[in-house]
């Protein structure tokens, strides 16, 4: 008999309308058939699933919880940030939000982890993650252009007329305007690679942003990050070294792009200002960072029949 409770997140701001009412009908009616105890909690506000899952923690006591993230990679992140400091919980992803990068490391089916009954089903793995000064990854962390674009869409797409893809653009030319990069005081595993660089990611997925696979070596179980180191580019190369680098070619381009495996990485601010910092894509603040590869530090649940797609399989993948 299944003696775990059943928690799922719901947040209704996930994808691009309220999935609340179907998503708990469909939850409803499977775990009642199956005479399985649940709780259906909402989000109101950003990191608000955090606080969600913590108190529902401590109602729990020592019982085993199994926490069900419906929404986004935003979601996940909110939910897995709690998770991680219980010892008797482990959380999943079912996807009502329309970034779901994450769990594209167990293959391009994701209608898996949208079926509730394998999720129901599924085992517990236990995954790397990462943490920092300012929160806990699950799939990335990066400073950079891609970080700054990605603060300034939030900002453009309340302005009229610029929703979607046009807030995007828009906070794209920004950032080439203002200049792609930036000095950065930079250690990682205690050497130093002080620099001007355009991007710095930590990967521990290899997806992320819609349709960046800059790392198809990750593994989300070796206990060490893949971090990527973008040098500082022009205009003129610009494109040719993202198109490299959203690919996972970053091999091709080693005059731009190094690839290290690493435990800790530190990065600051040369000019002392905050920089922006991409989580899972939520948006932080720092001037200075330090981060850390949390070796098997996740309790994930992956559906009933389904694997992680190993990095080698990746590679052979993109080379077909």
């Amino acid at each position: 008999m299944d003696d775990a409770k059943h928690i799922f997140i719901i947040n209704p701001a996930a994808g691009r309308s309220d999935q609340t009412a179907p998503v708990a009908g469909v939850i409803g009616e499977l775990l009642r058939r199956r005479a399985l105890d649940y709780e259906i909690l909402i989000t109101e506000a950003p990191k608000h699933a955090t606080r969600l899952v913590a108190e529902a923690a401590a109602r729990a006591g020592d019982r085993p919880l199994r926490f069900y993230a419906c929404g986004g990679d935003g979601t996940l992140n909110e939910v897995a940030t709690a998770v991680v400091r219980i010892p008797n919980a482990a959380c999943t992803h079912f996807p009502t939000g329309s970034g779901n990068d994450f769990i594209k490391i167990f293959g391009s089916d994701m209608r898996h982890f949208s079926d509730l009954g394998q999720l129901l089903d599924g085992e517990i793995m236990e995954l790397d993650c990462i943490g920092s000064d300012c929160g806990l990854a699950v799939n990335v962390l990066s400073v950079g252009v891609d970080a700054r674009i990605a603060a300034g869409m939030q900002k453009y797409k309340r302005v009229p007329l610029l929703a979607g893809g046009r807030a995007y653009a828009v906070s794209t030319v920004e950032n080439l305007i203002r200049g792609l990069h930036q000095p950065y005081g930079l250690e990682i595993d205690g050497k130093s690679y002080d620099g001007r660089y355009t991007l710095i990611l930590a990967a521990n997925g290899r997806y992320y942003g819609g349709g960046f696979f800059p790392v198809p070596e990750a593994d989300p179980t070796d206990g060490l990050l893949d971090i990527l180191l973008v040098r500082a580019v022009s205009r003129l190369t610009a494109a040719r070294v993202i198109g490299a680098y959203k690919e996972g070619r970053h091999a091709e381009m080693p005059e731009y792009i190094t690839h290290l495996r690493a435990r800790a990485l530190t990065v600051y601010s040369v000019s002392g200002r905050d920089m922006e910092v991409n989580l899972d894509g939520e948006i932080a603040r720092e001037s200075r960072l330090t981060l850390r590869a949390l070796g098997h530090g996740l309790r994930f649940i992956v559906p009933r029949g389904v694997r992680l797609v190993r990095p080698a399989a990746e590679r052979e993948k993109q080379h077909a």
